[in-house]
């Protein structure tokens, strides 16, 4: 069984990743995985808007961290010089070879929010999301006079007022208009290579199951392939619409939810980055 072969590999080898991981509902999956592979790592709180780590680790080699829980880990790993860390993307909307694929690409509107309120007219719903890879604001579709009321708020305070992590005045959002979608997966990859996947959303219905149609995962491996090297570690999320498969966006692997994912093949593959150091 694949499973029981993964977990005996990782227990016969030395695990050479210090794991830290903040104290999230979603990283105890990732905690139970780390377990049962007997790898080393701690779990923390975050100072909000700082990213001080609260109690402090103790790091044996800071070349041989990884952090899984919010987007602002990356500040701390900044910080601090650990490495891997967190695995920062490039925003993929400039990603060339994907763009024919994209639903949401090259072809949307770019405003930052300062421009919003003056810029965005008329009404009609939208998908926003932040161009760049941060959890500023998660994708999500909004109204014009949502997010003109947003943008607002965000414009009538001071930069200094603006905690870290939030939308600020500077802040490149990208608009385009909601597509009819039958199914949407996430897919995480290592190394450029598939390690697991799940689907999350099937029509309007949320719903978490380890699967993935088969044409799907060619699409994906044809991503993978067009694009090699994008990163060492990433998040793909791909759906079907009424025109085919599509490409919706990237995340930080780092901080992004695990739905059904194989987290005990996840971990073993981020470990064997150890040897890897390429950020």
């Amino acid at each position: 069984h694949i499973d029981h072969w993964l977990f005996s590999l990782a227990i016969a080898a030395l695990a050479s990743m210090q794991w830290i991981l903040q104290e999230f509902e979603d990283t105890h999956k990732l905690a139970a995985a780390l377990d049962r592979l007997e790898f080393p790592y701690t779990v923390h709180k975050v100072v909000p808007f700082v990213g001080d780590l609260i109690p402090e680790p103790e790091i044996t080699d800071p070349c041989n961290v990884v952090m899984f829980g919010s987007y602002g880990l990356w500040r701390n790993a900044a910080k601090n010089g650990y490495r891997p860390g967190v695995f920062k993307l490039r925003p993929f909307v400039y990603e060339v070879p994907w763009q024919p694929f994209m639903l949401n690409g090259p072809d949307a509107v770019f405003l930052t929010v300062a421009e919003v309120p003056s810029l965005l007219t008329g009404e009609g719903d939208w998908f926003v999301r932040p161009v760049s890879d941060s959890k500023e604001q998660p994708g999500k579709v909004l109204s014009a006079n949502e997010m003109r009321s947003i943008a607002e708020k965000v414009v009538s305070l001071d930069e200094h007022e603006i905690p870290l992590g939030s939308l600020r005045h500077e802040t490149t959002l990208m608009f385009t208009r909601p597509a009819s979608i039958s199914k949407e997966w996430r897919v995480w990859i290592v190394n450029d290579k598939v390690v697991t996947f799940s689907l999350y959303k099937e029509g309007t219905r949320i719903l978490y199951r380890r699967e993935i149609d088969g044409d799907a995962m060619g699409f994906v491996e044809d991503m993978i392939a067009a694009n090699p090297g994008f990163a060492p570690a990433y998040v793909m999320d791909i759906c079907r619409t009424d025109e085919g498969l599509k490409f919706l966006e990237t995340n930080c692997i780092n901080a992004a939810g695990f739905y059904e994912a194989d987290v005990v093949k996840l971990a073993v593959a981020i470990d064997g980055l150890a040897t890897n150091q390429t950020v």
